[in-house]
């Protein structure tokens, strides 16, 4: 690689497909210091999206490529076909940033990836803003459903939103309306740090202005006076979901987050969800968690799906058909959840061979017939066997009397 002096020490020329990731920052080509032009003059092919692209000088014999369509798919090939070059892909501000860097890093492993960061729009909005790193909630709505918004949303909270197009902005604000945040300001900067960096900034409710392409949303979180007020902390109301009365209610449902423990990058299947409280939950303890729910009803499934948007998890995946045979095809699990059903030839065996060693496992039953499977496999697998009795103050005439739930025996264990 002539003329080159300061390779990036994890580039191994020997290595096939070796890639350099450059960031590049609103102001283009003169905002890159001069060991990163050379970089991009020296480079055997530069690949990027054409704004990228028009952004830099052009270089005789350089091979310039625009991404493939569709990327995730197309890149592998494209790769492989440029195999022992040097290539340096251009991308905005810091490309580990909800960028392409991490799809790289992925496709190739990260000792054939070199990221060599620019300021992000992250960093620059909050500079313009004045808000420290700590303070604010980073969500990212590139090439995703923009709902992944409401899940953070909380009084006081500030949320810095990575933008897919100019119409983001205004899905935000209707999401934000209609989760009763519409009193929120929102700042929207488009071409962030270029000469023609715009601000507009307004209430959620209000939002109405045209805005470029290329944005970032800040919001700094207002609830409507009476709203409801909750958090990630497992345990929402009943009547935030949809249900047609098949719900895992408040308090078995806390009980039972709590055993199945939510980890960041791990899969619960919901088997037999109902109303898809318990995966909805589990996937808004942290933007890393998934969650798959197994409802044999189809208007209970859709109700899931429903559910999952409107409280900011929309990657909650809906799977409709009746377990065991639902599970077949599905990806390992890390934790499962059964809410009913276990009196079902197969399904807790089956749910517990599909674990991996330290893999959670929590089954509720209402039934005799069902706490008697639980406790065969209590006696079987060991565990923890409760039994869960829940009373509620109600009206008694013109006094208050407690009222009993139904009974609810939960078992949980783990492998």
């Amino acid at each position: 690689m002539p003329g080159v002096t300061s390779l990036p020490r994890r580039i191994d020329p020997d290595l096939p497909t070796a890639v350099i990731v450059l960031g590049v920052g609103g102001d283009g080509w003169t905002g890159l210091t001069e060991a990163h032009q050379a970089l991009v003059t020296t480079a055997e092919v530069v690949l990027a999206g054409a704004r990228h692209l028009s952004l830099i000088p052009e270089v005789p014999g350089q091979l310039r490529l625009t991404w493939p369509s569709p990327l995730r798919s197309g890149l592998p090939d494209l790769l492989a076909e440029l195999a022992g070059r040097f290539v340096l892909v251009l991308a905005s501000g810091d490309p580990l940033v909800s960028g392409i860097g991490s799809t790289l890093i992925e496709l190739l492993g990260p000792d054939r990836v070199t990221v060599l960061p620019h300021v992000s729009s992250v960093a620059v909005a909050r500079a313009r803003l004045g808000w420290p790193a700590e303070s604010a909630t980073v969500v990212s709505a590139v090439g995703r459903d923009s709902a992944a918004v409401l899940r953070p949303v909380a009084p006081g909270r500030r949320l810095l939103v990575l933008s897919s197009d100019e119409h983001t902005p205004g899905e935000v604000a209707a999401l934000l309306t209609g989760a009763g945040y519409g009193s929120s300001t929102m700042t929207v900067f488009s071409d962030l740090d270029s000469l023609v960096e715009t601000r507009v900034r307004g209430a959620a409710r209000e939002f109405t202005e045209p805005v470029g392409r290329l944005n970032i949303i800040a919001v700094e979180c207002v609830a409507d006076p009476g709203l409801p007020v909750f958090g990630l902390v497992g345990g929402l109301p009943d009547e935030i979901f949809d249900h047609d009365g098949q719900l895992t209610k408040r308090d078995a449902r806390a009980s039972a987050l709590s055993r199945l423990v939510p980890v960041p990058g791990q899969l619960l299947w919901d088997v037999g969800a109902g109303a898809g409280s318990v995966a909805v939950e589990w996937a808004r303890a942290d933007p890393l968690c998934r969650a798959i729910a197994i409802e044999r009803d189809r208007p209970r499934a859709a109700r899931i799906a429903a559910n999952a948007r409107r409280l900011g998890v929309p990657s909650l995946r809906v799977v409709l058909g009746a377990a065991p045979d639902a599970l077949a095809d599905l990806p390992a699990p890390d934790a499962v959840f059964i809410g009913g059903g276990a009196t079902i030839p197969g399904l807790i065996d089956r749910c517990w061979s599909a674990l991996a060693p330290g893999g959670r496992l929590v089954a509720h039953a209402v039934t005799v017939e069902s706490e008697m499977v639980l406790l065969d496999r209590y006696r079987l697998l060991g565990g923890e066997l409760t039994r869960i009795a829940i009373e509620k103050a109600e009206p008694l005439g013109t006094f208050t009397g407690w009222k009993p739930l139904r009974t609810l025996v939960q078992w949980s264990v783990q492998k």
